[in-house]
């Protein structure tokens, strides 16, 4: 039985890698919607081990690795945010209030969003 060198495995995981993050670019646009983390959740223990806070731009994705930085931009207005991925949810994405305004409004409570990963 023939083994792959050391140098193969190496150049096939990172030929792995690169493909998963050209796919990681645009997540898929079937209707995303984001929502706002609500005020009770401020000051608790995220997913990640991080303390959670309104006030600085993070979110919650459902795949996502932690850590991942994402624009989510309101196509509507064009308007857009950068947050760090930084917890779960099953909805589209969570953004924490300081993040959602400013791409919509908390009365809205919802907005259609575009999302794309960052390097």
């Amino acid at each position: 039985m023939c083994l792959p060198s050391v140098r193969s495995v190496v150049l096939i995981k990172k030929l792995i890698l690169a493909t998963l993050m050209i796919a990681l670019t645009e997540v898929p646009a079937t209707a995303q919607t984001a929502t706002f983390y609500s005020s009770g959740h401020h000051g608790r223990t995220t997913a990640s081990g991080a303390r959670f806070s309104q006030h600085q731009h993070v979110a919650a994705h459902p795949y996502l690795p932690f850590g991942t930085r994402v624009k989510v931009i309101n196509p509507k207005t064009g308007k857009s945010v950068i947050v760090r991925i930084v917890d779960r949810c099953r909805c589209s994405i969570d953004l924490s209030q300081a993040a959602y305004r400013q791409i919509g409004s908390l009365r809205g409570g919802r907005v259609p969003v575009r999302i794309r990963v960052l390097r």
